[in-house]
């Protein structure tokens, strides 16, 4: 497909599904997706997506990178909901610490893009009905599907135990992504009840993505 001498390549087509697929990535982000050997090269493309109307980019946040968007051009050439994304700022720590953790696995384990399914995905398929909770991305992988959660700030006791069981009776495993001592506490004690928690420091998915140039 051609606009204005340009052509866009399957490359092309995965940056603008999978920005869709998790509301915003930075540029670093879609050098790993997408294949790219550096950071500037990725620059490069996603600055020529811009101008051609594919994306949007804008920094929201002092201290935190451009945020790439799917632009309304960019939604229709994938065939998705044209509505723009609603960008929360209290979220947008918090989504980025969802992007390492989900390179993350892809990297170290080797796993796919196709076998993880976002939160934005999952609620996607409840259709118009009452709103669910969902983990932050699911794994499939091996046969089982694994539920991952970024949680860096304690929740009410029993908010954060409904949601541990409901990752216990819907997923084979949950893994909780935590640097808070509360957190990571509170998760040791439910252990004792529900037996497919695992738990990972968020330094360990930051340290492993600067020492690996992600």
């Amino acid at each position: 497909m051609s606009n204005k001498g340009m052509r866009l390549d399957e490359r092309d087509y995965k940056i603008l599904r999978v920005v869709y697929r998790f509301r915003f990535c930075l540029g670093r982000h879609i050098k790993t997706f997408a294949g790219y050997s550096s950071l500037g090269a990725t620059d490069r493309r996603l600055k020529v997506l811009v101008e051609a109307g594919f994306l949007e980019r804008k920094k929201y946040i002092f201290g935190i990178p451009y945020l790439y968007t799917l632009a309304r051009k960019g939604r229709n050439l994938i065939s998705v909901n044209k509505r723009a994304e609603q960008i929360r700022l209290d979220r947008i720590s918090h989504d980025i610490n969802v992007l390492d953790t989900a390179i993350y696995f892809l990297n170290k384990y080797n796993i796919s893009l196709e076998s993880i399914t976002t939160e934005k995905e999952l609620h996607s398929l409840d259709g118009f009905g009452l709103r669910k909770r969902y983990p932050d991305f699911i794994i499939n992988h091996n046969g089982e599907q694994k539920a991952v959660e970024i949680e860096l700030t304690p929740k009410n006791k029993n908010t954060f135990e409904n949601n541990v069981k409901t990752n216990y009776l819907n997923y084979d495993s949950q893994i909780w992504i935590t640097n808070n001592t509360t957190v990571r506490n509170s998760l040791e004690k439910l252990k004792n009840s529900y037996s497919n928690i695992a738990v990972l420091d968020l330094g360990e998915i930051l340290n492993y993505g600067r020492n690996n140039n992600i």
